[in-house]
């Protein structure tokens, strides 16, 4: 009956998450000047730095004021939201009183707001740390279900809300209390060109810049040092809360933090994490240049290693390939230096869309290869990554739009289940983080689509979720990519190619590859 109910109810709704812990979550602003920046910053006018973390929780009996998914004041996100569909101020000022659209003003985030951070039952006594970095049109509450997910396992993730024009809207508030400075949407055109890259490439500087202030203010969180936190709530409680994750995280050990991202985000993470690994390294033209350049005392320096996990979704590469930054595109990823462990460093996830999208499936190929500079990616002397897509998916079904709006991506983009999309996402990511050695908890039967019993205790090494990254079909929908020349059935079937050069279109115009003309 309840369920019945629940079918009817209009308002846009996550399923639980099925994780054996109850997810916290915490929205934290800091001013950038009380961080130490490992880079030079690269806008002035942006004064903090904010994120939301979701983690582990101690079971609540008490209720607590509802996680909106529109951040506050929610009426400007909205009209952001539709903005960034292509509306004009004015009309965007109208639709959003729509009662289809303001049903979005009660959508809530099935964690609790501030709840006390469950005691690790880790060997470390420490909870693994990931940060995710969002896509275009994303914020951090963008991936809450995802995110979430993962945090029902075991994981504490940090979602940055970036203030590079990427987002919606981005409000910058300050200690004094003056109204909130809004960063709107950028609206940079989709085609490369010189213009463009230096757009997309002042973007990224902001993106990396932010991620060095992030992971300092982990290390601060850890040792239990004192932040001034700016919140539209009771900062005092905040920074109370915030109180509770000393001692608590993984990030002190070289190459403990796992970094993800979707779409823009995952190009954001192969931009930090070869800028960081080869911060030494100097571009040979007088045309390059380095977009983040951490002094080498930095404790991100000390942080990302060639044994840092990295995590790509929907990675989309046009802003990799910027003429300013090809140098450091050309250089493999850290995980294939010389004592490297190779692609089991390196997960990539993606859509059928993107899969689709053949110009940008070679770009990622190359990207994630042993060697970029060849046009022939291979894993001659390294594991190989892994490559996985599930079918009938789109770009949208690894964020929360998907799930939210079944029937829009059923309808425009013929994207079938996306909440069992999700699931396959986060059985993919925990079960690559057992195989690098990071205690997570067991998956549910029900994620896995089995019977046999399993319980919830933390996992090692080996893994618990063993079919979820074989590479034979063991799960329905679930299909594995070759890196190299050859190419499974899948992909010999695959004749459709596009010269789109971003993801925007591909949400808005339908995901449709177009063929060369």
């Amino acid at each position: 009956m309840a369920s019945f109910f629940s079918n009817l109810n209009p308002t846009p709704a996550f399923p639980s998450f099925t994780g054996p812990y109850q997810v916290g979550t915490t929205d934290v602003e800091i001013p950038a000047a009380e961080l130490p920046s490992p880079s030079p910053a690269p806008d002035s006018t942006i004064s903090t730095v904010s994120f939301r973390i979701f983690y582990p929780s101690e079971p609540s009996a008490k209720p607590s004021k509802p996680v909106y998914w529109l951040p506050d004041p929610q009426h400007e996100y909205l009209s952001a939201y539709i903005r960034f569909l292509g509306a004009s101020h004015r009309l965007s000022a109208v639709l959003r009183n729509l009662p289809f659209l303001r049903i979005l003003s009660y959508t809530t985030i099935p964690a609790v707001r501030n709840a006390k951070l469950l005691v690790a039952p880790t060997k470390t006594k420490r909870w693994p740390v990931m940060v995710f970095s969002h896509g275009l049109g994303g914020t951090k509450n963008a991936y809450s279900h995802l995110l979430g997910s993962l945090s029902s396992h075991g994981v504490v993730v940090i979602a940055p809300d970036h203030r590079d024009g990427s987002a919606p809207l981005s409000l910058i508030r300050d200690l004094s209390g003056s109204p909130p400075r809004p960063i709107e949407y950028k609206s940079i055109s989709h085609r490369q060109s010189p213009e463009v890259e230096q757009a997309r490439d002042h973007q990224l500087k902001v993106r990396l810049w932010e991620l060095g202030l992030i992971h300092e203010a982990a290390l601060k969180l850890d040792r239990g040092e004192p932040l001034s936190i700016i919140s539209a709530e009771t900062a005092s409680e905040i920074a109370g809360q915030l109180a509770m994750f000393s001692s608590s995280l993984e990030v002190h050990t070289p190459g403990s933090v796992s970094w993800a991202g979707h779409s823009f985000g995952a190009v954001t993470v192969v931009q930090l994490v070869k800028s960081v690994f080869y911060r030494q390294k100097k571009p040979a033209a007088t045309s390059h240049q380095a977009l983040f350049e951490p002094s080498t005392s930095s404790q991100i320096a000390h942080q990302i290693t060639s044994s840092t996990p990295i995590c790509l979704l929907d990675l989309w590469c046009m802003p990799l390939f910027s003429k300013s930054t090809r140098w450091l595109n050309e250089l493999p990823l850290p995980c294939y230096s010389p004592k490297g462990p190779g692609g089991q460093k390196l997960i990539a996830v993606l859509s059928e869309a993107f899969f689709k999208w053949e110009s940008n499936l070679a770009q990622l190929k190359r990207t994630i290869s042993e060697d970029p500079s060849s046009t022939v990616p291979s894993s001659t002397h390294y594991p190989a990554p892994y490559i996985f897509y599930p079918v009938s998916s789109a770009h949208l079904s690894q964020s929360d739009f998907g799930v939210l709006f079944p029937w829009f991506t059923k309808k425009a983009f013929k994207a079938q289940d996306p909440a069992r999309t999700l699931r396959l996402n986060t059985r993919a990511l925990l079960e690559f983080m057992r195989r690098n050695g990071i205690e997570v908890a067991n998956t549910s039967l029900v994620d896995m689509e089995e019977t046999i019993s399993h319980d919830h205790s933390p996992s090692g090494p080996a893994g618990q979720d063993h079919k979820i990254l074989k590479r034979d079909g063991s799960v329905a929908g679930w299909v594995a990519l070759e890196l190299g020349a050859r190419k499974r059935a899948e992909e010999a079937d695959n004749e459709q190619t596009s010269e789109r050069a971003d993801p925007m279109e591909a949400v808005i115009q339908g995901e449709v590859a177009e063929k060369q003309t």
